[in-house]
């Protein structure tokens, strides 16, 4: 069964059209990637799926989740189904969590709104979802506050926050590109284990085909708003159609190759 259907998804706000016939599905366990560069539409589609766009938008098409249609729900529904069903990691950790809430108290809070756990059970639930994560020390970093940790572990936390009701959908929203190279690889594999243990489905956008081609299997690409290609990974990475994905392709091996000369030296 398909678990989330977007169709002919249009988005205007302020007299522009920001998204011209979106639409995609992704089975349970699988795994999408969302690629294009920013103004492309991908965090704008993220955000409609998770009912987030402001209110002067103008939404038109179908967001089927699990059967049942999105769009037109109100804020009070979809917040039923926000952090619980469907999970989200953002780019940047920093401006996600509240820098005045300690870390375990925001890993544990989808765990006490969604499963109604007592506070001493969230705390313990924080506590084992933070080891989960690869935090150090989780007894006492569960205590800390955002500013007190690195960026690596400032993402950790939104991992272990979002996947805390173990979500049906994971939407990860650029989720590696603030972090240096060696927590980007850390944090993909940590993301790739994680979602294969609950068999949840992954929407990853990034603007990075490398990236892309280490942790999903089939491939959204974006411009201004449109689906310009989509496809299996092997095939988007090997025989890309449009000319756009052949760009974004050359750009991904210039930036390896670079990597590589600075490693070498």
């Amino acid at each position: 069964m398909t678990l989330l259907e977007v169709v002919d998804l249009r988005v205007r706000i302020g007299g522009a059209t920001l998204l011209d016939g979106i639409g995609f599905r992704l089975e349970a366990g699988d795994r999408l990637g969302v690629i294009g560069e920013s103004g492309s539409g991908k965090s704008l589609t993220a955000l409609a799926i998770l009912g987030l766009l402001p209110d002067e938008a103008e939404v038109t098409g179908s967001i089927r989740f699990d059967g049942a249609e999105l769009l037109g729900r109100n804020d009070r529904e979809l917040s039923k189904i926000r952090g619980d069903r469907i999970a989200m990691v953002f780019q940047e950790p920093l401006s996600a969590l509240d820098p005045l809430m300690r870390v375990g108290k925001q890993i544990a809070e989808p765990l006490r709104l969604h499963r109604e756990l007592s506070r001493r059970q969230a705390r313990d639930a924080a506590i084992e979802l933070a080891a989960r994560v690869g935090l150090p020390d989780p007894e006492h970093i569960v205590r800390a506050y955002p500013h007190q940790l690195s960026g690596g572990q400032r993402q950790r936390v939104g991992i272990a926050a979002a996947l805390a009701s173990r979500p049906a959908l994971l939407i990860a929203d650029e989720p590696t590109t603030a972090l240096d190279v060696t927590v980007q690889a850390e944090i993909l594999t940590l993301l790739d284990d994680l979602v294969d243990g609950h068999d949840t489905a992954l929407l990853f956008i990034t603007h990075d085909l490398a990236v892309l081609a280490r942790i999903v299997r089939r491939v959204l690409v974006l411009g201004e708003g449109r689906v310009l290609e989509t496809g299996d990974l092997d095939r988007i990475l090997h025989e890309p159609e449009h000319p756009y994905t052949r760009t974004l392709l050359e750009l991904a091996r210039a930036a390896s190759f670079h990597r590589q000369e600075k490693v070498a030296r």
